[in-house]
């Protein structure tokens, strides 16, 4: 079988087991409350693994094998400030990590977390999840559409922290550095407030759930492009997109996971 089948192959089963289960998909979140900032601040980071949509059962991380940020031409480890915290789900307790950076300088700030392998006991699979989140300072863009060569990674061709309700986004998947093609990508948004100093999702949601999964399958180029409904934090996961595809001895679902912010334009 091809890699790019065996990667199809991959995103199905994983998509089709969660949908079986009635559940939506697992998120990590890479969570700031505010993306777009005038002056300089200290800015709160949560990574939290999840499911953002239907506010469900929250999952414990362990220690991240990455954590960093990436400004112009520099890249910043932050893996070392990392703190852990309980964070409090709809429904359970769960390990998280917080930490928090200044922000000084105009541009994009594009911070990155890749987990480790997390192991889901009820489909007998290995899930990493390497997400992107965008913060950006004084209105000037200085590489927020540029790749910077993970495993895999969606690529925005909108800028992430500047979406408006009722326009598209589009993403360009990547694995290895070139264009992922049949890939299905799940989207989601936060659909509950979020409280950063109790570090704890709220117990209401704010809107419906979906009755399945909202989905995209990436085009020849490994293009994807989904129409925002409402305001709020949006992630999209494609599936199975990364060039490992086992971990200690089991299937291992590499993903992609992006998010970007979306408001009323008034």
């Amino acid at each position: 079988m091809s890699d790019f089948l065996k990667k199809t192959s991959v995103a199905m089963a994983m998509s089709s087991a969660i949908l079986s289960a009635g559940a939506q998909a697992h998120f990590l979140l890479v969570y700031t409350p505010k993306v777009m900032l005038e002056k300089p601040a200290e800015i709160p980071l949560k990574l939290v693994f999840g499911h953002p949509m239907e506010n469900g059962h929250t999952m414990d991380m362990e220690q991240p094998e990455q954590f960093f940020v990436k400004f112009k031409d520099k890249q910043i480890d932050l893996l070392n400030t990392l703190k852990p915290v309980t964070w409090k789900g709809a429904h359970n307790d769960a390990k998280a990590y917080e930490t928090s950076y200044k922000v000084k300088r105009n541009g994009d700030y594009i911070f990155v977390a890749v987990p480790a392998p997390y192991y889901e006991k009820g489909e007998d699979i290995y899930i990493q999840q390497i997400t992107k989140s965008y913060v950006n300072k004084g209105a000037m863009p200085t590489g927020w559409n540029e790749p910077l060569g993970l495993a895999t990674e969606i690529v925005p061709l909108n800028k992430p922290y500047q979406n408006y309700v009722g326009g598209t986004f589009t993403g360009k998947l990547l694995s290895d550095g070139k264009p992922a093609a049949g890939i299905e990508c799940e989207i989601e948004y936060i659909n509950t407030k979020v409280d950063l100093k109790g570090n704890a999702f709220g117990k209401e949601n704010l809107g419906d759930v979906p009755g399945s999964a909202v989905v995209s399958i990436t085009d020849d180029n490994g293009m994807f492009t989904f129409g925002i409904p409402k305001a709020g934090t949006w992630g999209f996961a494609c599936l199975g997109s990364g060039p490992v595809s086992e971990h200690k001895g089991k299937e291992l679902s590499q993903d992609a996971v992006l998010w970007i912010d979306a408001t009323e334009l008034k």
